[in-house]
């Protein structure tokens, strides 16, 4: 398998995911603007999308990925067969539970993560709507280790399409019928997130009975006592546990962050969540799209035996890493306005509103190439069945973010959360792959020192004409020609991009040499 050519198509179906969520966040803004409002839907967006990443994208990945993958390498389709059933039992009935307590106790989650909501009554019920969410996107999580596992990349990457189509289409057609009946018309795009989630799940189930591995629940009480005793499942629980506090940590430093938020001044929530979805392309295109082509691979590596593999497979990742996303921290950090302007400063969106989320976009290009970093180097943990000094880790640079945060919020208010995040998942990445190489799991081949000086060096010119092109034209008051600044966001990106990997190339980098095979 060509890892570049796996990489690239998960970064391609990726790119439209996250295009369809920039359209997504583009219609939100645009028809409810940020206001107390916005803050409610996007804190009770933010709730299941964080239990997402923890049970889900998080720690079930995680545990179960590796564990897969070695079963099949190890003892063949029946045993695989049998811990796909059961962990998919288990995981089922596990998520209903957890949606009928999140449902019931809505208020409580809503107070503990943003109390101090001006439409705290909304952010409540819209909560309540969206929870069951949270079922079906970790179910979608399970197919997707399976199909990844299976090299069924391209299904699971796209899948997030369908979230964006419904939720767009909630924006459009939902909220004024709503309106019309004299209900809140944000109310219609979490209905539309609860849609989006029954179409992601019926979308893998095809795929799944394609290569044979659609999993078959237990309904009985006997049927999930028995797939609680099978010991792929003890195992994967047993990686899960380890797992869920290193996730968790993450999410805890979010939460914190939002609850903070949410005592700043009105709109801060939908400010950062605007940044968050610009910030969410370089790291779903590079560092998602890494670590799901990776994990399995480095799995099967490990389950071979071969050291040699492991460490030339995380060597690729790396160069591909700061490749690709350098350029993005620079582009963010100084050319965040006139990115934001073009899309979202539509509607009911403002001047006001493009400002204070570009000073959350640059602050979080400080930290960006440790934020994709870790996606690549804590799978060189994961695959390993190395959950704990992850966690370790991951503990310590959640104190190290909030003591940040109380020294920096008095000074740059939201713009500082996302610093933090961006700072602490710098020492984060360095850390990890300190650990990796002290280990020798890790062992740099040659020539890094030139392929980073030409990174560098390429990273200067791009930052510069960025910053000449900030300054240039008039992103703001052009609201009214939203064509025209298309068209030269779109001339200017393209430019730098073609100088870019034109001094890489004058420097003697050959991105042919990343064609690697696995």
């Amino acid at each position: 398998m060509n890892l570049l050519k796996a990489a690239s198509t998960v970064s391609v179906l990726t790119l439209a995911s996250r295009i369809t969520g920039l359209v997504r966040e583009a219609l939100i803004a645009s028809a409810f603007g940020a206001s107390a409002l916005t803050d409610a839907f996007f804190v009770a967006w933010r709730i299941p999308n964080l239990l997402r990443r923890l049970f889900a994208e998080g720690a079930f990945a995680q545990a179960f990925v590796p564990i897969l993958a070695t079963t099949r390498e190890r003892d063949g389709d029946g045993a695989t067969h049998q811990l796909v059933d059961s962990v998919a039992t288990v995981l089922w009935w596990s998520l209903l539970a957890t949606v009928v307590v999140g449902v019931a106790a809505a208020p409580v989650v809503v107070w503990l993560v943003a109390s101090g909501l001006e439409r705290f009554d909304d952010a409540v019920w819209m909560t309540r709507v969206m929870f069951p969410y949270i079922a079906l996107v970790s179910m979608v999580s399970l197919a997707a280790g399976i199909l990844n596992t299976w090299r069924r990349f391209a299904l699971p990457a796209v899948t997030p399409v369908l979230l964006n189509l419904a939720v767009i289409a909630a924006t459009l057609w939902g909220a004024p019928w709503f309106a019309a009946h004299g209900i809140e018309p944000i109310y219609a795009v979490a209905c539309g997130t609860v849609l989006g989630g029954v179409l992601q799940l019926a979308i893998q189930l095809p795929a799944l009975r394609a290569i044979g591995y659609l999993p078959r629940l237990g309904w009985l009480p006997a049927s999930i006592a028995a797939a609680m005793r099978q010991s792929g499942v003890r195992s994967v629980l047993r990686q899960m546990g380890p797992a869920v506090l290193g996730v968790s940590v993450a999410q805890v430093s979010m939460l914190i962050n939002t609850q903070i938020a949410s005592h700043l001044a009105v709109g801060s929530v939908s400010w950062i969540n605007l940044a968050d979805r610009l910030m969410e392309l370089p790291t779903a295109l590079l560092g998602v799209a890494m670590g799901v082509v990776l994990l399995p691979q480095l799995s099967s590596a490990q389950a071979r035996g071969d050291p040699a593999a492991y460490s030339a497979m995380l060597d690729w990742g790396l160069r591909l890493v700061l490749l690709l996303t350098l350029p993005c921290a620079v582009a963010l950090m100084v050319f965040a306005k006139p990115m934001l302007a073009v899309l979202f400063h539509h509607g009911h969106l403002t001047a006001h509103d493009v400002a204070q989320s570009a000073a959350a976009l640059a602050a979080y290009g400080v930290g960006l190439l440790g934020i994709v970093a870790v996606k690549v180097l804590a799978p060189g943990y994961y695959a390993r069945l190395d959950i704990r000094t992850p966690v370790r880790i991951a503990i310590v640079v959640l104190v190290i973010t909030q003591a940040l945060n109380a020294l920096l919020v008095p000074w740059l208010a939201h713009a500082a959360l996302t610093l933090s995040i961006g700072l602490g998942a710098l020492v984060n990445s360095a850390w990890l792959l300190r650990g990796l190489m002290r280990d020798g799991v890790y062992r740099p081949a040659a020539g890094w020192g030139r392929f980073s000086v030409a990174v560098l060096l390429g990273c200067v010119v791009l930052g510069a004409v960025l910053w000449w092109a900030d300054r240039a034209f008039d992103w703001i008051g052009t609201q009214a020609q939203p064509w025209w600044r298309a068209s030269v966001l779109a001339a200017v990106l393209a430019g730098v991009a073609v100088l870019y990997f034109g001094v890489l190339a004058a420097c003697g980098v050959r991105l042919r040499a990343f064609m690697r095979r696995a």
